[in-house]
């Protein structure tokens, strides 16, 4: 008797990869269970609850019976106020019949890429990157080519444009662009996205524009949104989403903007994959984007305290170089000099820091291709008691293991 039909997946699923850093969580998870403190730098959630009225327009919704399927491009409401939050922010002209209400970003990462891709295409993504973008590709018979970004000690991360044009070939298709930046909390300058977007003109190419982060902007960094290009219909297909502004990771919200002409097929597949966003939590957006705003500067505020806390402690760490996030809540720093006691193997220095000192940080490994194997990401998305505490435990590892080699 021959294979059970039920093993015999398609050879695709070989390839795609999870979330590494929920792996990760459940050790620490098991560790705190054993008694053991455990300080985690290791999830992108916000540590803050979502904002209180929010949470009483959802009741609301309850209350009210709101509970059903809504349109698959979710409530005009909701589109509605996307697009003016969009356009009053960026000086943008999305319609609301351009916006796709989807069940958080990577839904809408997984629509937006399933509609341009083709066997055979090539999707250029800088290196390190958000693990999903690579994964969704290879789902679709794309060839992920990952492209280094430029790093210097003590300033961070930004792309090479150089490199970046250099890696497009007759068969790429698409470039992706996560600004503010996972893993490394950087932003790419005006400049920057200008020549991106004037590559993909060049060379006729989509940009899948992640821009989750967009409100975790720190220090009077400059962010330039793709959406504020005049001619963002040629090449742009905007995600963004609920999750991070708004503390909303459980509610499953995101959406993805785009031209006209394709929504129909757009939702075509989203009615497909999902049905609809939740019916109550889309209410609950409408007044997260019109309501109160001011948790929101307050979180944002919280965040870029601990940006600048993390590098003042860690600077003096060691063999990690370090650098002040500009966005996001990571940073990404470089641990060549620590590896050197470990076999060159990141995975390993994690373990030590995770079983030894209760401190879990996530391999650059797990933000693929290959800078990262240099690299740890730290989310500062936990306490600012626990970012300080861990830091400096982080320090005191450091020393540990140089004066051990």
């Amino acid at each position: 008797m021959g294979k059970a039909p039920t093993l015999d997946l398609q050879p695709v699923m070989d390839e795609i990869i999870g979330e590494t850093a929920f792996a990760f969580l459940a050790i620490a998870r098991k560790l705190r269970e054993q008694g053991k403190r455990v300080i985690s730098f290791g999830i992108g959630q916000p540590d803050f609850p979502t904002p209180s009225h929010v949470r009483e327009a959802a009741k609301r919704a309850l209350d009210e019976g709101f509970t059903g399927y809504t349109e698959t491009a979710g409530i005009p409401e909701l589109r509605e106020a996307i697009a003016w939050y969009l356009n009053s922010r960026y000086g943008s002209d999305v319609d609301p019949d351009e916006v796709v209400v989807t069940t958080g970003a990577k839904t809408a990462i997984f629509i937006g890429m399933a509609a341009y891709l083709r066997p055979g295409d090539e999707v250029v993504i800088p290196d390190p990157s958000y693990y999903a973008y690579a994964q969704v590709a290879k789902l679709f018979g794309a060839k992920p080519v990952y492209v280094p970004m430029k790093f210097v000690a003590g300033e961070g991360f930004s792309l090479d444009i150089e490199r970046l044009e250099d890696a497009v070939s007759s068969r790429t298709r698409m470039i992706v662009l996560n600004n503010p930046h996972n893993p490394t909390g950087s932003i790419f300058s005006p400049d920057q996205v200008d020549e991106l977007m004037e590559l993909a003109r060049r060379r006729n190419l989509v940009i899948i524009a992640d821009e989750i982060y967009d409100n975790f902007v720190f220090n009077g960094v400059q962010f330039k949104s793709t959406i504020s290009f005049s001619d963002w219909r040629d090449h742009v297909v905007l995600v963004n989403g609920f999750s991070k502004t708004f503390s909303m990771t459980g509610w499953r919200l995101g959406y993805l903007v785009a031209r006209r002409e394709i929504i129909p097929r757009i939702l075509n597949l989203a009615v497909t994959v999902y049905s609809c966003a939740p019916s109550f939590a889309q209410k609950a957006a409408v007044e997260a984007l019109r309501g109160d705003w001011s948790p929101v500067r307050e979180m944002i505020s919280e965040f870029e305290k601990r940006a600048k806390i993390l590098y003042r402690i860690l600077s003096d760490a060691p063999g990690i170089e370090a650098y002040e996030p500009q966005g996001a809540f990571y940073m990404f720093p470089r641990v060549s000099e620590l590896l050197k006691a470990f076999d060159g193997d990141v995975e390993k220095l994690v373990y030590k820091l995770l079983y030894d000192y209760g401190v879990l940080v996530l391999p650059g490994t797990s933000f693929p291709e290959n800078v990262g194997a240099e690299h740890v990401r730290l989310s500062f998305a936990t306490s600012t008691r626990d970012v300080e505490e861990g830091a400096r435990i982080i320090v005191e590892a450091a020393r540990d293991i140089k004066e051990k080699m």
